[in-house]
């Protein structure tokens, strides 16, 4: 790198790490991405990982690869343990050992991981899905309990490993429930023979509040719920999870739902970063709150982007912790921090909302397009395939996923049913 020029360090290669760096390609400054892992993930297909759906390859990509065609664009693995502001370096854990790396403008963009509301036994017995080694791990799971499920004699023990319980209520585990059960009904019946899957296999979706999809209007939420529920999925709302034990979970009414598979989506919080409670205010799920430039007030030059900001929009609510937010929190951090280099005025962030949606199996899916138009259906899901086609990173990654969905769609088949790493 050259040192004579401005140095950017970027803290994460999730959605707003890695557009922050592509908005800087070819500038005069030199960049450094920093992530633990050497891939960037696209988080929102995780579910048909953990499915059987996809391959873990199919929607991930190398950074190195996205990246270089950046000359002045660099990467380095490792594990930022923690930030001063005021020596303007962070520390990266490498094979056991910190090294400093120097900036003159930091980039925080470390995403966020599942929050369990402090309730430690369900944190020590459920899944999350929030990473690749996650969503294959539940993979292994899945497939694990009709294994055992198998060769289990006993009706009360065999019908424990055959029930799945997704708990939240939001797209995560709308998609996880509708995809888990389809895979039950439609794939592993076949390849069980001897278990009655369609009518020992249970799906339950769990949701606190007495609606699903919240941020959706109330006819898309009631549309979801019936979809959901044609394909399989018990729906229990107004229930809240208060214990789970490697045998059940227990609700907060006392039910006890015999079961050795919790897979939690109620919640998401900031991930970790050490050194960063002195120079910011943290709210809520452990969002640093920024300035609408998405600085920090104290530290101009620290920009928090993605689902570690927080940010209030005009109507006062924090903006939601989704992908297209990091992509354009992402593009705005880059753009100011070249507008401090040349003295110019920085710019507010503004999102540009075009709308949310949530798929629920097999030609079935909701969608709230520039929150006005409401589709429902195979139309939506033909608006929700091609929204994700186009944002997957790297061509070949959308031909293979492309061809993976037509093929499943066609024949009812999952070809990724195998057990890894047990």
């Amino acid at each position: 790198m050259n040192t004579s020029r401005p140095r950017v360090v970027v803290v994460g290669a999730g959605f707003g790490g890695l557009y922050a760096a592509k908005a800087l390609v070819g500038k005069p400054l030199d960049v450094l991405v920093i992530d633990r892992n050497n891939y960037h993930t696209f988080a929102p297909l995780l579910y048909q990982v953990a499915t059987s759906g996809l391959e873990p390859e199919e929607i991930a990509a190398p950074v190195r690869s996205i990246i270089r065609r950046g000359g002045n664009v660099s990467y380095l693995m490792g594990e930022v343990t923690r930030v001063n502001a005021e020596e303007q370096c962070v520390y990266v854990r490498q094979d056991g050992a910190e090294q400093p790396q120097r900036y003159d403008y930091l980039i925080l963009a470390p995403g966020s991981v599942t929050s369990f509301f402090g309730l430690a036994d369900v944190q020590a017995h459920a899944f999350g899905l929030k990473s690749l080694k996650e969503a294959i791990r539940l993979r292994n799971h899945v497939l694990s309990m009709f294994e055992r499920a198998a060769g289990e004699p006993d009706e009360a023990r065999r019908a424990a490993l055959l029930t799945f319980v997704i708990v939240g209520g939001g797209p995560t585990g709308l998609e996880l429930s509708g995809a888990l059960s389809e895979l039950f009904q439609q794939v592993l019946r076949k390849d069980y023979p001897k278990l009655d899957v369609r009518k020992e296999a249970r799906v339950i979706l769990i949701e606190a509040t007495d609606r699903l999809l919240a941020p959706f209007p109330e006819p898309l939420q009631r549309s979801a719920r019936r979809q959901v529920e044609r394909i399989g999925v018990e729906v229990m709302l107004n229930k809240t999870v208060a214990q789970a034990t490697d045998e059940a979970v227990v609700l907060k009414d006392g039910t006890v739902i015999p079961t050795h598979t919790i897979i939690w989506a109620a919640g998401v919080q900031a991930a970790e970063l050490a050194g960063l409670d002195g120079i910011a205010e943290r709210t809520r799920g452990r969002r640093v709150r920024v300035l609408p430039t998405l600085q920090l007030p104290n530290h101009p030059n620290v920009f928090v982007i993605g689902d570690a900001a927080y940010l209030a929009d005009e109507k006062g609510a924090a903006y939601p912790q989704l992908a297209p937010v990091a992509m354009q929190m992402g593009r705005l951090a880059a753009a100011n921090i070249l507008a401090l280099i040349e003295g110019k005025p920085l710019k507010p962030f503004h999102y540009s909302d075009r709308g949310i949606m949530a798929t629920i199996g097999r030609s079935a899916a909701v969608a709230w397009v520039f929150n006005r138009i409401q589709l429902s259906g195979f139309i939506a899901w033909l608006a929700w395939l091609g929204l994700h086609l186009l944002y997957l990173i790297g061509f070949r990654n959308r031909a293979n996923v492309l061809v993976n969905w037509a093929w499943n769609w066609w024949t009812w088949e999952r070809g990724v049913r195998i057990i890894l790493g047990r």
